[in-house]
């Protein structure tokens, strides 16, 4: 069953695409920005912009009752690669142990001028 997930814990969507999508046990997070959904702004600085957007994409777990646990695959998207290591920091905290497949990549530019965005997918596997 493919259902719409959403969530005012988490930034609206600033386009035609939905925050996620639930679809046979499989969660799809579309990229998240590091908007802080109750001011609508953005913090300064790649850490703090880290640390948002992956709350953001703590939001949407929680909606979905998934957790980080169940991701899988995550995309990075760096305004400037420079910005790796300190984004791995940030990182790492949400995912202490068994890290999902992640692919990371410098771009031109990001919406609204981010320094980062990051798109998720998990699975919830019954074992």
């Amino acid at each position: 069953m493919r259902r719409v997930i959403a969530t005012d814990k988490a930034p609206k969507a600033i386009g035609p695409y939905s925050q996620a999508i639930y679809f046979n046990g499989h969660l799809y997070i579309s990229g998240q920005l590091p908007i802080d959904p109750a001011t609508g702004k953005m913090p300064e600085g790649i850490t703090a912009q880290a640390e948002q957007a992956l709350k953001n994409i703590q939001a949407i777990l929680h909606e979905a009752k998934f957790t980080f646990d169940d991701v899988v695959k995550s995309t990075v998207l760096l305004k400037d690669i420079k910005d790796f290591a300190a984004m791995n920091e940030v990182y790492a905290r949400y995912y202490p142990t068994k890290p999902p497949a992640r692919a990371a990549y410098e771009v031109a530019n990001l919406p609204l001028g981010a320094l980062i965005e990051i798109e998720t997918i998990a699975i919830r596997v019954c074992e």
